[in-house]
């Protein structure tokens, strides 16, 4: 998520004993610094390939010399955080005797044999088609110029290939657009018009959101752009037919005036980080959409737990209802309160068609994207699947991005079947295909416990509300204890967020990305920041209620807790865990790095991993584990503060394989805290996020999320040079960055 859009109001108002607080109590346990686990967590440790021994005379549990040899090493100098309107690469002329050296913006990395460049491709609104308009300076944007073009804010993508033998140089492109900047939309005409909004107006931003599908191709001369005669491009926008399935489609949820059988929506939005299925589909995720909905009046439990406005929306997209232009309620439903005499008359459950994780098919342009409701309604970050296991059930793992918030885990009924796997070129039914492992399953949220295990808690209508959570429904079915009848599994992922909060899951500092060692079975995912961490012992606060048991109550503050250390965590930390095998319910878990930038103004124990100039950071977000083969990778890691006093947002680089936990109670720390590596800094004002390399790892793609001046506009170019800063103010695009070797060798080693 944007640090631009967060919603900083507190939602969670459960007293489930947060994340920190149950870290906190982890760290201060001695038997954990001596490598006093127990059995089972001794065992599952060993699945994140660390060495959990030590002796009387030692307290850090270490690896061996063998073992930190074998692993594989990054091949670069960090680069020194910048504040430019550019982007920054490692240097061409770096030095061991200048190991914090940077590219300085403009200079031709391409010169160098070992030096790395960085080139832009499809920017806003560069045209997908031959229908689209080329883009210029002063293009005044219309619904259909910004139908045919690349949307706005560049989140999370993925690529799909269409040849096995091309994989590394031609492949479809998925692209979230995750939300609008109205001032450099509109800027040919000086800004966004006054309320009510013009419906012309609604409906280029509407446009402007969603998940761009496009082919790339790289040319003779290592250059990248879009490929505008291609049969696979097209846009999802906010008013994209949708349709519906698993247990909330076709209930009474959903039913609105545009569908009364409650199987289809219109639209997605706010599609922040993503996923992507074996079998070649595309999962976008729906975050920050609450905020485009208002209901005033007749409001249930779940719009306060989500935070469906009142009186007003981001856009106001719902002031353009009764122009003479507006079809089948385009704009009234994004007006929730009722104004019929049933829901079938009106839009009051049109927010419950959106808070999922939907599945987009890129090789076929004119099949409809679906919203797999069992996987959770929710502020969904991202949707990561987890290690495949023939015979195994398919498990994804998604965050809900917000401050004491939960992780969720679905493990689907049916078992991988290596025959649905992915075939580049084939004409197969991948929607099919997701509908047999997506719309059937369990979903479960995440309890972090002390001594470093956890346990996945099932959200099922039956499900009996523990003891130990602490609730008065204990020994109530989860349906009861929200007020459901027996057996509704709808209305339990309607109200899913109020069901973690009674079976007692851990809050969270924000999760955010997640990725998987797909060897290992390592899952990790970001914990980006919470400022609304209170000091152990203190009482939580609420919203919406005096209890998280209250519906629709939420956290406001939360104490810390073992996984959630940091009183007022400004800079984060990387999480990890590790389970038996994909559809166990418990698990093993360790901070992988706490994030910090070294300020003077740091309480004392708050730089935990000993970071350095080379590797500061703060509020990670973007995660990807580069899979290598051997059994190693890298995991890159991306940062969204919009800047800082110390660097821009960046990105970072470390090989997780042979390092182990020090003293201070994760991995990375000052032992070993050399091996993360600050790779790449964006330019001023951005967001770093999205990221994936080609199969072969010579070109690693990032995105460039709400630049404040940034890129250069080369007469109108669509691929400029990412690390040239422009003469002058231009008109800021989010862009897709490609990073490369000019030797053509592998990206980091």
């Amino acid at each position: 998520m944007s640090e631009e859009i967060e919603d900083h109001r507190l939602l969670n108002e459960s007293e489930n004993e947060p994340f920190s607080s149950v870290l906190e109590r982890r760290v201060s346990r001695r038997s954990i610094m001596r490598g006093g686990l127990n059995v089972a967590a001794l065992s599952m440790l060993a699945g994140f390939g660390l060495t959990a021994c030590s002796d009387d005379d030692n307290d850090n549990p270490s690896v061996s010399e063998d073992d930190r040899a074998a692993a594989m090493m990054l091949a670069f100098e960090a680069v020194a955080g910048s504040k430019q309107d550019a982007v920054v690469v490692p240097s061409a002329n770096a030095s061991q005797e200048n190991a914090g050296a940077a590219l300085t913006a403009g200079t031709a990395a391409a010169t160098s044999t070992s030096g790395y460049t960085a080139q832009v491709v499809m920017p806003w609104g560069t045209p997908i088609n031959n229908q689209g308009t080329n883009w210029r300076q002063d293009l005044a944007f219309t619904p259909e110029i910004q139908a045919n073009s690349v949307g706005m804010h560049h989140d999370g993508m993925y690529h799909f290939p269409i040849s096995d033998d091309t994989a590394s140089s031609n492949f479809i492109m998925a692209l979230n657009n995750e939300y609008i900047d109205q001032g450099a939309l509109w800027a040919a005409q000086g800004g966004p018009s006054a309320n009510p909004r013009p419906a012309d107006e609604s409906r280029t931003e509407i446009n402007a959101h969603g998940v761009t599908v496009v082919e790339l191709r790289r040319d003779e001369n290592s250059v990248w752009d879009v490929v505008r005669s291609s049969q696979y491009n097209r846009r999802i926008t906010s008013a994209t037919p949708c349709d519906l399935e698993g247990p909330v489609a076709g209930s009474q949820y959903v039913v609105t005036a545009y569908d009364n059988t409650g199987r289809t929506t219109r639209g997605t939005n706010n599609n922040c980080a993503n996923g992507f299925t074996p079998w070649g589909t595309y999962l976008t995720c729906e975050e920050n959409w609450p905020a485009i909905f208002r209901k005033d009046e007749g409001r249930e439990a779940d719009d306060n737990r989500l935070g469906i406005e009142q009186g007003g929306t981001r856009y106001d997209w719902e002031t353009s209802a009764g122009d003479a232009t507006e079809s089948n309620g385009e704009f009234a439903r994004f007006n929730a309160t009722p104004s019929g005499e049933t829901a079938a008359a009106d839009y009051r459950n049109e927010p419950r068609t959106f808070g999922y994780i939907v599945e987009i098919d890129p090789y076929d342009a004119t099949s409809r994207p679906v919203k797999r409701t069992a996987l959770g309604r929710f502020r969904h970050e991202g949707c990561w699947p987890g290690k495949l296991v023939a015979g195994e059930p398919v498990v994804f793992y998604s965050g809900h991005d917000a401050r004491n918030e939960y992780i969720y885990k679905f493990v689907s009924d049916a078992k991988w079947d290596p025959a649905d796997a992915n075939m580049a070129g084939a004409t197969t039914n991948r929607l099919a295909i997701g509908a047999k492992y997506m719309n059937e399953g369990t979903l479960y949220a995440a309890k972090f416990n002390a001594d470093g295990t956890g346990e996945w808690l099932e959200l099922e209508p039956d499900t009996i509300v523990p003891a130990s959570a602490g609730s008065r429904y204990a020994g109530q079915t989860l349906a009861s204890a929200l007020g459901l009848e027996a057996g509704d599994r709808a209305g339990i992922i309607i109200h899913t967020a109020d069901a973690a909060d009674l079976m007692g899951a851990t809050p969270m500092d924000r999760p955010e990305w997640g990725t998987v060692d797909p060897v290992s079975g390592d899952v990790y995912m970001t914990l980006t920041n919470n400022s609304d961490r209170l000091p152990e012992g203190q009482r939580a606060t609420f919203s919406n209620g005096d209890s998280i048991e209250a519906p629709g109550a939420s956290y406001g503050e939360a104490p810390v807790n073992a996984a959630n250390p940091r009183v007022n965590n400004n800079d984060g930390q990387v999480i990890r865990w590790v389970e038996p095998s994909p559809g166990e319910t418990t698990f093993t878990w360790d901070i992988f790095v706490f994030g910090a930038l070294g300020l003077e103004s740091d309480p004392e124990d708050y730089n935990r991993s000993s970071l350095t100039d080379q590797n500061y950071f703060s509020s990670c977000d973007g995660l990807w584990y580069d899979d290598r083969g051997d059994g190693q990778g890298i995991l890159w890691i991306e940062t969204d503060t919009g800047g800082t006093s110390v660097t821009n947002d960046q990105v970072l680089a470390v090989v997780p394989q042979g390092l182990s936990k020090g003293n201070n109670a994760s991995v990375i720390h000052e032992g070993n805290q050399a091996q993360l590596k600050r790779f790449a800094v964006g330019p001023n004002g951005c967001e770093v996020t999205g990221i994936f390399a080609t199969p072969d790892k010579t070109a690693l793609f990032i995105n460039i999320q709400h630049p404040s001046n940034w890129p250069i506009d080369d007469n109108g170019s669509n691929t400029p040079d990412a690390t040239i800063e422009p003469t002058g103010n231009v008109r800021p695009r989010a862009s897709t960055v490609v990073i490369q070797k000019a030797d053509g060798g592998q990206i980091g080693v």
